[in-house]
């Protein structure tokens, strides 16, 4: 029975569970592994930061209010938020990263940054 590498193909010679012919298959075939995961990460890291910027932008203060067009004109995407944070009288506010938002209405947003203490 031959055993190819897992990387490009070529016929192994030497131990029985031997997978790659060489070092730099192995990390040919890691990276190429690596690569794939990290593509959708990048992809969402860029839709958070740019949510970020654009909330980062409208809010200079630390607390305004801003109408929802404002933000989806930006190219803002509410679909995406690192976390939430829920008051205890049940008011949820969607975060990227230290920036946020609450919803006031269907259409007024409050922009908040969080501050560490």
């Amino acid at each position: 029975m031959n055993r190819l590498c897992l990387d490009c193909g070529t016929a192994l010679k030497g131990r029985s569970d031997k997978k790659f012919c060489d070092d730099q298959c192995r990390s040919n075939y890691n990276n190429q592994l690596k690569s794939n995961d990290e593509s959708f990460l990048k992809q969402i890291n860029q839709v958070l930061r740019k949510n970020r910027i654009i909330l980062s932008r409208h809010n200079p203060q630390g607390k305004t209010k801003i109408k929802r067009e404002v933000l989806l004109s930006k190219g803002f995407n509410f679909e995406y938020h690192t976390h939430t944070y829920t008051t205890w009288n049940g008011k949820i506010y969607f975060f990227c990263y230290e920036y946020g938002y609450l919803s006031l209405n269907t259409n007024e947003l409050l922009l908040v940054k969080r501050v560490e203490k």
